[in-house]
């Protein structure tokens, strides 16, 4: 069973992908990532292995749909920016194309820490590969343009923690979309059930001043990212983790990045 959260974020997702790429085949994708039980069961104990087990902070439905609807808020700027994807440019495909795989990235790559922390995205790749082929086929009736889509996905998930090179605009889509949920809701599981100290714990106690992470049209470049935060030890989450994911990922250009603490205080990274 689906929380209302993931129901809420399930909705959102595909009334954002309708709203990009009407009746496309990335809409009909998304709508079978909400429902599919093989992703379900796996994000669910992802999120148990992250929580429970390494004590570390979400990883699962709610985290992995967070960056779904982050990655198609992001590709909507870029398209509206007149920034086309590498499949654009490179002719090889369309926006529904690039889409199509975003969002198959997004929804599954962080699957590989139902098995550990260590090499999680490469775990991440193999796990997601026979459940793309079984969503693709059912939404795309042509075997290049599947093949394409998911060697794109898999480009997204195995570079989602910034230390591969990616190089397609899809791809850096992803890592930007993953940094920025960082909002204190992640952190509160583990920092409810454990009060031991133990190494990690400054991600989660920094995520937990996170307030707002909000994604809008920027006045300089296309995007912008504001980072809403209670206290100052937000500012580790920024640049430990978003900052170091924005600053290797191929839409680096296209982002204005800024931090602001409650108190009125801003400060500006991109």
């Amino acid at each position: 069973m689906r929380s209302p959260k993931e129901v809420s974020l399930d909705t959102k997702i595909i009334e954002a992908a309708q709203r990009l790429a009407p009746d496309s085949a990335a809409v009909a994708l998304a709508k079978l990532l909400s429902v599919d039980d093989e992703i379900q069961g796996l994000q669910e104990y992802a999120n148990n292995v992250s929580i429970k087990r390494l004590g570390y902070n979400d990883h699962g439905p709610v985290h992995m749909r967070t960056v779904a609807l982050n990655s198609v808020i992001l590709m909507e700027l870029l398209r509206k920016a007149g920034i086309p994807t590498s499949l654009e440019k490179e002719e090889y495909g369309t926006f529904d194309d690039s889409l199509a795989a975003v969002l198959l990235a997004a929804s599954l790559h962080d699957l590989g820490m139902s098995i550990g922390r260590q090499d999680h995205e490469l775990h991440s790749a193999y796990l997601s590969y026979p459940i793309m082929d079984r969503l693709l086929a059912k939404t795309i009736g042509n075997t290049a343009k599947r093949v394409m889509i998911r060697s794109l996905a898999l480009e997204g998930i195995s570079g989602h923690m910034g230390n591969r090179q990616i190089y397609s605009l899809e791809a850096g889509v992803i890592l930007v979309a993953d940094g920025c949920d960082m909002e204190k809701g992640r952190a509160r599981i583990p920092m409810a059930i454990s009060s031991v100290p133990k190494m990690g714990d400054i991600h989660k106690i920094s995520a937990n001043s996170i307030e707002d992470v909000r994604i809008g049209a920027g006045k300089q470049k296309p995007i912008c990212i504001e980072v809403h935060m209670s206290g100052e030890v937000g500012l580790f989450q920024i640049e430990e983790v978003l900052l170091g994911k924005i600053s290797v990922s191929t839409i680096r250009e296209y982002i204005e990045l800024y931090a602001i603490v409650n108190s009125g205080e801003g400060r500006q990274y991109l």
